[in-house]
């Protein structure tokens, strides 16, 4: 398959098969190319990061990098469809991703939008916007370091208030209109919105331990969540996290959520 590489990742003793597009400077534009300054993006220092289940392959310790501080806009959507027309909604590719894609986003409602996070969206695109910027979409483990801090703690996993929060966001169905990203609460990091707002895609949600092949019409991550997964987890008592897992585990590249953006994320060494 011409421009194409498969990927196998073991889940459950099966493997799944992504068929990953290989996007290269063809999907860069130079004049959106620019080294981001420090209001766009907080510089992580990484440090010791407990994944969800034992046996994950993931590493105990998450390298320095810089992710940014708001999640990605409809604005900034927008305009990266502006300059790259084969990811707008009349044109982008069914391998690509799903009837749903850009649906919200009308001449109407864009002014409106402006500011709010972008929905769906396809990990496809997300990664391609990303590229476009000379980022990348941040790793599981990235985000999942980054989302574990509370508003005054770099690991907020022991504050029952923080996790019920949380908790309790994920239990509300998502609303018809969302907030401002500047209008979002920050963490620790200074990095705002990641709890309460979207769910965020990750670059590699295919190595989530759970399987599955669920979705609903509207709110498929209230769907999936089978309590016997968090079993094996290290800390059973983490809901959400578990939930992450669950909803990356049934997800496929090419699905849209009306709840569901990203944010992009970058190498320190990166120049």
């Amino acid at each position: 398959m011409k421009n194409r590489r498969l990927i196998t990742t073991g889940l459950l003793g099966s493997s799944l098969l992504i068929c990953q597009p290989i996007l290269g400077q063809a999907d860069q534009v130079a004049s959106q190319f620019r080294k981001p300054t420090q209001s766009e993006m907080a510089y992580i220092p990484g440090g010791q990061y407990t994944p969800l289940f034992k046996d994950s392959t993931a590493s105990p310790i998450v390298g320095p990098f810089l992710l940014d501080r708001y999640a990605v806009t409809n604005r900034q959507y927008h305009t990266f469809t502006q300059h790259n027309p084969k990811w707008s909604k009349d044109n982008i590719k069914s391998v690509f991703s799903d009837e749903k894609y850009l649906q919200h986003m009308t001449p109407l409602t864009l002014d409106t939008l402006a500011e709010a996070p972008v929905t769906n969206v396809s990990w496809f695109s997300a990664r391609a916007y990303c590229e476009s910027m000379g980022k990348r979409l941040p790793s599981l483990d990235e985000w999942e370091y980054v989302a574990q801090a509370s508003g005054t703690n770099r690991n907020g996993r022991n504050d029952p208030a923080h996790r019920q929060k949380i908790l309790e966001w994920y239990s509300r169905p998502t609303g018809s209109l969302l907030p401002n990203v500047k209008d979002t609460p920050a963490n620790y990091w200074g990095v705002y919105g990641m709890h309460g707002v979207i769910w965020e895609l990750v670059n590699d949600f295919n190595t989530a331990l759970v399987t599955g092949e669920s979705r609903g019409d509207t709110q498929l991550e209230l769907s999936l969540f089978c309590g016997s997964g968090a079993v094996s987890s290290v800390d059973p008592g983490d809901y959400t996290a578990f939930m992450r897992y669950a909803l990356r585990s049934s997800y496929r590249a090419s699905y849209t959520m009306r709840s569901l953006g990203f944010r992009c994320a970058r190498d320190t060494n990166q120049h």
